[in-house]
């Protein structure tokens, strides 16, 4: 009779070693990318100049090239991005029914769409506003002048984390999906729903003005709600697969 604990520490070392596997592929997919993005990275950076309402300055004689690296870095991220949602797929899949396993087509698209969208209104609507909040505050009595680093910095710091934020309406189907999250769960607990999102808010606004914080809690709330009706869905379709396999 095979031992059960032994059994137990097989399973977790495979689950351990698929993972190393998954998170190899990752790595190698964003260095790939990364190298790749070095072609466009002056273009890139001279793409989030423009959003730049003052003159950008280079203090430090490395300042130019840390920014043409991190701009790099942050493209080949998102080049990757589908990569690394399929790795992340591919790892939790194998706790999945097959016919589950076929939403990776909607997964991994759904995802990339979504974080995409967080950028883009970020780029249109929140960095706009933020960017001019900074830029003329007590502008009678200090000159602003921004170097390029910190600017490059706050701009793509800013584009990444509202991006991620975009996701948690796919998070919470799934969660659902998987049986461990109601929809109920999320509609009673709305009024620590919108603390937390006033808190990330304020965590990923980079300046301080409440305008800018506003605007990036309004979609956020948006999401929370989408989030409880897909959530909904995708806990019905749990219950629907349980029965299914009572049944059968």
């Amino acid at each position: 009779m095979n031992d059960p604990t032994e059994e137990k520490q097989q399973a977790i070392l495979e689950h351990l070693n698929d993972l190393r596997i998954r998170v190899t592929w990752i790595v190698v997919s964003v260095v790939v990318c990364t190298i790749v993005s070095f072609i466009f990275a002056e273009r890139i950076l001279l793409l989030l100049s423009t959003r730049s309402p003052i003159a950008l300055t280079s203090i430090k004689p490395t300042e130019t090239i840390q920014s043409y690296f991190k701009v790099s870095l942050m493209a080949g991220g998102i080049l990757a991005m589908p990569m690394i949602l399929f790795q992340i797929w591919l790892f939790i899949s194998p706790g999945l029914e097959k016919r589950e396993k076929r939403a990776v087509y909607v997964f991994v698209p759904a995802a990339m769409l979504l974080f995409l969208s967080g950028v883009a209104f970020t780029w249109y609507v929140l960095l706009p506003a933020a960017l001019y909040f900074l830029a003329n505050f007590l502008a009678d009595v200090v000159i602003a002048e921004w170097t390029v680093q910190e600017y490059i910095g706050f701009v793509t710091g800013f584009l990444f984390w509202v991006g991620v934020t975009f996701e948690m309406p796919l998070i919470f189907y799934f969660a659902g999906r998987a049986g461990f999250m109601e929809a109920s769960t999320l509609r009673q607990n709305w009024r620590i729903a919108v603390v937390g999102i006033a808190v990330a808010a304020a965590i990923i606004t980079p300046s301080v003005d409440p305008v800018t914080m506003l605007l990036t809690m309004v979609p956020m709330l948006f999401l929370y709600v989408l989030s409880i009706s897909l959530t909904g869905i995708g806990y019905r379709q749990f219950i629907k697969s349980g029965t299914e396999v009572e049944k059968t």
